[in-house]
Order: structure tokens, then sequence, then C-alpha cells
């Protein structure tokens, strides 16, 4: 495995050249980044980051809202608010030093078993296993492991672990990465080039693709939430920023109701509107997928100002804040809906009939003229 690490590494930014020691900042901001999240996607971010925070200091010293903004578009915000926090621990409880042992990197923000492991490796040479999705898959096929994910884990873990040499941890945890991602593949593996084939399990019984087992995926349910597009004379428009636990904790957001299973009717969403405007439902709606739950968010509009509190930004300024991907999904939408034409407002007959915001749209959409 080492030997074909060697002719066949992957050229990545984060990781050093042979012979040239690891840097521990770039090993850790890269293995964050990582998590659920694709080596293709995750190369421009680190550039960005390292060329702003080139070490761990300067991005101790940076504000949160820098990190979050810097991230958007790469999603799962809680590693971008945990990155940030795990910086300052490391710049105070360390000394701006990363800890060189797997049990001392698991007691900082955002760094479990995993990524621990990865770090200890890669950064330290430390032996132990970094288990993430391609090293399951290539360990269930090497040893065909029968039960499905994830009650495979703990066992996949184990033989992992006993796969690891004694010497070149952390190219090894690399080989492992590489080799799951670019030839022991999930579909159309191609086992003619892999070092390991002919002590494969799954190789040698022409089943690589039965491994890992999964059971059943649960599908995902449907939640339902109003969003409030609120503009002003000079057009600029409402933000707030959520709060700093849950999810896309601590990220700015056009305000909005609270996410639920079932559907809001106009007149309750009214309730949570951050302003007494009039409200006009728009046409359509907004739909995002989260890791466990489907989202479709209603858009109303409204213009007037009152006793709002929030930040207030201009429509060519809204990428200047840390926006998720579902909230520039939205401010899209508002846009291209009020620039299509003008909604007669239908606040007082969609509270009347207690219809849904996107109900009261299309009836509005109809009647135009």
């Amino acid at each position: 495995m080492l030997a074909w690490y060697d002719r066949h590494r992957r050229n990545l930014p984060w990781r050093a050249p042979p012979g040239i020691r690891p840097d521990p900042y770039r090993v850790w901001l890269s293995e964050i980044m990582l998590q659920q999240t694709t080596v293709v996607t995750v190369g421009r971010y680190f550039d960005r980051f390292v060329v702003r925070w080139p070490d761990i200091s300067t991005l101790a010293a940076a504000s949160l809202d820098e990190v979050l903004q810097l991230w958007q578009g790469l999603g799962y915000y809680a590693r971008a608010r945990n990155l940030h926090a795990c910086a300052r621990a490391i710049v105070e409880r360390h000394c701006g030093v990363f800890p060189e042992k797997a049990e001392a990197l698991r007691a900082l923000p955002g760094i479990g078993d995993y990524t621990a492991a990865a770090i200890a490796a890669i950064a330290f040479d430390r032996p132990g296993a970094a288990i993430d999705g391609n090293v399951e898959r290539v360990v269930a096929r090497l040893y065909a492991v029968p039960e499905p994910l994830p009650t495979a884990k703990p066992r996949l873990r184990a033989l992992a672990a006993a796969l690891v040499p004694d010497r070149r941890a952390g190219d090894f945890a690399q080989a492992l990465m590489d080799l799951g991602a670019t030839i022991c593949t999930p579909h159309r593996p191609r086992c003619i080039l892999c070092p390991w084939r002919s002590s494969c399990t799954a190789a040698a019984t022409g089943r690589t693709e039965d491994f890992p087992a999964r059971g059943e995926k649960p599908e995902r349910p449907l939640r339902h939430g109003v969003v409030f597009w609120l503009t002003r004379a000079d057009g600029a428009v409402l933000l707030r920023r959520r709060p700093e636990k849950g999810l896309l904790g601590g990220m700015i957001e056009i305000p909005s109701t609270p996410w639920r299973a079932s559907p809001w009717s106009f007149a309750e969403a009214l309730q949570a509107a951050p302003a007494a405007v009039a409200w006009s439902p728009l046409p359509g709606a907004v739909r995002h997928g989260f890791t466990h739950f489907l989202l479709e968010l209603a858009v109303v509009a409204g213009a007037g100002v009152g006793a709002v509190d929030g930040i207030w930004s201009q429509i060519e300024r809204l990428g200047d804040h840390a926006l998720p991907t579902l909230m520039k999904k939205v401010a899209r939408h508002a846009i291209s809906a009020l620039a299509a034409g003008p909604y007669a407002s239908p606040t007082a007959s969609a509270a009347k009939s207690g219809r849904s915001p996107s109900a009261a749209s299309r009836t509005g959409a109809n009647d135009r003229r």
C-alpha cells in the first residue's frame, strides 16, 4: 500500500510534499472542511482560507462573522463555528501549538474520533486508524464484512486499526483515503489497479459493489416555514442573525417563522412577521434539502420600516453577509418574483380564509390582470 501511495499519491493543496513534515494547521483545516464535503469542492475554499489566515493565530484573531462569510456555500455551518472556536482554544490553551495525541485533540471543539486520529496520524505520524467513508468502504470490501452500516462501524474500525503499520502511519492513512477516492470507488471500482486486489475477499467473489452493506435509508420528513422579504424606501432588505446554537447557527438570514411539520396559514405566519406592514405572498416556494429533512419555504413580501430590529442590506451587497445557500435561494426567488410584476396584497382575504401563504399567492397570481 505504501509503495502504491508513493507512486500514485494525489497532489492536494493541504498535503505536504514527500520528505517534508506536514503543517498541523493545514492538516486540521483540511480535515474539518472535508467533513461531508468532496475534495473538489474543498480545494478553492482551503486556498482562500490559508491566503487570508495563514496560521492558527491569524484565524483565532478573526471574528466569527469573517469566518462564516468566507465559509458560505461550503455548508454544514456548525463546522465553521467550531473551526473558529477550536482556533481560539488552541491559542488560549496550547499557546498556538497543536496537541500531538488524539486524546488531547478530541478535547478541542469540532474534533471527533476520526478527525483526531487523522490529524495525529498525518501531522505527527502517530499510529491510529483514521476511518472516513472511503476507508470504511475499502475495509468492508477487503474483509467482505456482512453487517450493514452503521452497525458495522465498530468492526470496521477494529479491522482498520490492525492494518496500521508501525512506521509511516500518516502516509498509510492518506494512502487508504486515496485508494477509496480513486480506485475503490462506490460504483465500478477499478479493482485491476488496486494494490490489495489479491487479498480482497469482495474482489475474489466478484461482489465488490455489495460492500459495504447498507440498511434501508429512512425517508426525510418535509418541514415548512414562511420567509419575510421586507424592504424599505431605499431598497434595502431586512436581515437578522440566527441564534448561535442550532442549524445554521450564527449565520445571517432573511427573517422567517420557525420550521415545522405542518404548513403555516397566512394568519399564523403574520404573528411571526418582523414588522406590521402589508404582506403579499409571492408565487411558488423555495425547497432545500438538509441531511435529515427537506424544507419548503413560502415567501411573503412587504415594504416599510416601523420598529424593526435587524440588519439592513442593499440587494447588491447581500454577498457581503454570511448568508447560507438556503437564504441565497430565497433572495433569488424573491427578486425574480417581484421583478415579474406587482402583486396585490391578499393579507385580509388570506387571513380570513386561513389559506397558507403559498395558496394565497397562487390565487393572487391567477386573479391578476
